[in-house]
């Protein structure tokens, strides 16, 4: 029998971010609800230290409840405000962070949007790469493109995979692909949501997936 791949854990993707004390708020109800192992904060634009200030007041309260916290912004405003990693989303960029942040930090990719970009990313020393976020317009890749991709990945390469999650009802198809993470996006954060109960309501799928799988 062969051993069965580790349980994917949950990502949680923040809307842009201006006032950290509400998002703060937000997160620690997430965490209540289940096994969350890490939080992909964007920022809302500003100038460089007022992101880094955003970052200082959230990295604390994140990682008291051992969850890391990456950031979607620029090397340096990861690592001054006490992040655990940089989110980029161009390729070309990977190296210059892996460069400056050593491997004292995560470096994630997104934004890849061909198999040899996913390539490239991991070529390039990435601890992760997500398929299926949010394109720069908003709109989002087809669930099952973002299922064959993440199958594709998650078959072959050992860097970590993480999928990107359009809503709750695609958390079994999503997980069924082997990726290690699994991301819950802004809809999670959407006003009238029970953040607590949906991460329940997703780690509970995860369980039941990960029973299925292991009892094959």
């Amino acid at each position: 029998m062969s051993t069965p791949s580790p349980r994917t854990r949950l990502m949680l993707v923040t809307p842009p971010v201006s006032d950290p004390g509400a998002i703060s708020f937000r997160l620690m109800q997430a965490f209540a609800g289940g096994d969350v192992a890490a939080v992909l904060l964007r920022l809302a634009p500003g100038d460089e230290r007022s992101l880094t200030e955003r970052v200082k007041a959230l990295a604390p309260p994140v990682q008291a409840q051992n969850v890391a916290l990456v950031v979607e912004a620029s090397p340096q405003v990861a690592s001054r405000g006490g992040a655990d990693g940089v989110h980029l989303t161009r390729v070309e960029a990977i190296a210059e962070a892996r460069s400056s942040l050593k491997q004292e930090r995560i470096v994630g990719a997104g934004g890849l949007r061909s198999r040899h970009d996913a390539m490239d990313a991991g070529e390039a020393g990435v601890d992760y790469v997500m398929f299926g976020e949010p394109r720069p317009d908003g709109s989002l890749p087809p669930l099952p493109a973002v299922v064959e991709r993440a199958s594709w990945w998650a078959e072959i390469f050992e860097t970590p995979c993480i999928a990107y999650c359009p809503d709750a009802a695609s958390v079994p198809a999503l997980v069924e692909t082997g990726a290690e993470f699994v991301a819950l996006g802004e809809w999670l954060f959407a006003e009238g949501v029970d953040i607590r109960a949906a991460v329940a309501e997703a780690d509970a799928a995860i369980a039941a997936q990960y029973a299925r799988r292991t009892a094959r």
